[in-house]
């Protein structure tokens, strides 16, 4: 039997639409759900100020930042000042191994193997269940490969690894815009639904 092995640097939409039979839905009730449950919550004077001035650092420099200045000037700082660390429940992992075997719509084996810049996973000092918020972080302008293909071969893995088969949810960041995507597997079609939204909005301020 034949055998792909496939690193999500190597993935784009159309090839992983033939491959798993995708279906991309709007609207996808399971975005819809998510969205619903986020409420308005309220930020020291502290955080206000630190939202500010990564907002105006990402306003001068969007355009030239290369990937990593992006990941290290702008998300960085901002994932740290949420905080998505809850000992031995879940954490924020960066550059972590994720793997898992699917059969295509030929009958082949694939191999999904990456590194995704960050994972919200269940566990503490390693990843075990993954369930939100994969990213890929790209330069605003000149981007290369496709980085909504390579975060929804992120998010297949983790759906595959996720054995209860709930929604899993993912982003990919194009300088200052936002791109959230749900995967749904409804029997062998998975429904994927996007929504682009603005940084420091939803994340912060849990609005969109």
């Amino acid at each position: 039997m034949e055998k792909l092995t496939l690193d999500f640097t190597e993935c784009n939409l159309p090839d992983l639409d033939k491959l798993f039979d995708l279906r991309w839905v709007r609207p996808l009730p399971a975005l819809n759900d998510w969205l619903s449950l986020a409420t308005p919550i309220s930020i020291s004077d502290y955080e206000q100020t630190a939202c500010s001035n990564l907002k105006k650092l990402l306003d001068l420099n969007a355009f030239h930042w290369r990937e990593q200045d992006l990941s290290l000037h702008f998300i960085g700082p901002m994932f740290s000042l949420i905080n998505f660390t809850e000992p031995y429940r879940y954490n924020l992992f960066a550059q972590r191994p994720l793997q898992s075997t699917f059969i295509d719509t030929k009958g082949r084996t694939v191999d999904l193997m990456g590194r995704p810049d960050e994972i919200l996973a269940s566990g503490y000092g390693n990843p075990e269940t993954p369930y939100f918020a994969f990213n890929e972080f790209k330069k605003e302008v000149e981007s290369k490969g496709d980085p909504a293909g390579q975060v929804l071969a992120a998010m297949l893995v983790g759906q595959a690894l996720n054995e209860n088969h709930t929604p899993i949810y993912g982003c990919y960041v194009l300088g200052r815009d936002w791109y959230f995507l749900v995967l749904k597997k409804i029997k062998r079609t998975a429904l994927v639904e996007d929504l682009m939204v603005q940084p420091m909005t939803f994340l912060i301020f849990s609005r969109y």
